[in-house]
């Protein structure tokens, strides 16, 4: 734009890497102090004395964590076109 306003800046922005390193020195220091969120929740998950309510909580909480949560698929016909449902009857040969 002519006023400068707007657009690309150089110098602009997040630096790259910046997110990744402050994450894994969040996770370093979270795991200095003993039990992490993610074994504190697995433990209640396997620990049979814990009330269901508790362990279907954990078990809600941890899933995310542990499973891969599954992609949608948008089906397509030959070539990439449109699906197409052919029906076939056949005659009834007892006749």
């Amino acid at each position: 734009m002519s006023n400068g306003h707007g657009g690309k800046r150089e110098g602009a922005g997040r630096k790259a890497g910046a997110a990744t390193r402050m994450n894994e020195e969040a996770r370093a220091k979270a795991a200095e102090g003993g039990l992490m969120p993610l074994d504190y929740m697995l433990s209640v998950l396997r620990d049979e004395e814990q009330p269901a309510a508790a362990r279907m909580d954990a078990a809600k909480a941890a899933a995310p964590y542990v499973h891969a949560k599954l992609a949608s698929v948008e089906h397509s016909g030959k070539d990439g076109g449109p699906m197409v449902l052919e029906i076939v009857r056949f005659a009834d040969s007892s006749t």
